[in-house]
């Protein structure tokens, strides 16, 4: 399954989901915003695999990220986001949402265990009840929590810019760039 077919409309998906629930197949389902990918995305992402037979990614959209982030977020558009968390081996299908929360997703396609990072406990995860209520479970995953696309996106905004980088870039007639400094 290539990256385009991972994309599924909701009800779409819900219908793909109930096929592969009464085939025995265990889902688990994990969500953020993804914006600046970065080594916790991927360990997260890996880990909540392990939990299922079928890994299901929600991404928040444009209007959620800047209404939990800030007018400046997101960097990455939800396209690209999408493109870039179904190229990631072991997600097997991606779908995204309008809203800060992921209930509605969790009411629609009932995954059996509802995966959250480590920024969470059991116990403060938003969408715990709603988890439950509709079958699932929640589960904690992706090692301590030492990165964060806030952090990183801070950090390259203040980083200095080294000496060199700040003229102009012209092509060589080889096509590669020479710096025009």
């Amino acid at each position: 399954m290539n990256h385009i077919t991972k994309w599924k409309p909701l009800a779409s998906l819900a219908a793909t989901l109930d096929e592969m629930r009464s085939q025995g197949k265990r889902i688990v389902l994990a969500n953020g915003v993804f914006d600046i990918l970065h080594v916790g995305h991927i360990r997260y992402l890996k880990e909540a695999r392990t939990l299922g037979d079928v890994l299901v990614v929600a991404i928040n959209e444009d209007s959620s990220v800047r209404t939990l982030k800030g007018e400046k977020r997101p960097i990455v558009p939800l396209a690209e986001r999408i493109e870039i968390i179904a190229a990631i081996d072991g997600v097997d299908y991606v779908v995204s949402f309008s809203d800060a929360r992921v209930d509605t997703i969790i009411e629609a396609l009932r995954p059996h265990v509802h995966a959250k990072g480590t920024d969470y406990d059991e116990e403060t995860v938003p969408e715990r009840e709603t988890a439950e209520r509709c079958g699932g479970k929640v589960a904690i995953v992706g090692g301590p929590k030492q990165w964060s696309s806030t952090a990183l996106f801070y950090r390259i905004q203040n980083a200095p810019v080294a000496s060199g980088l700040g003229g102009k870039r012209t092509h060589s007639q080889e096509g590669g760039c020479i710096d025009g400094t």
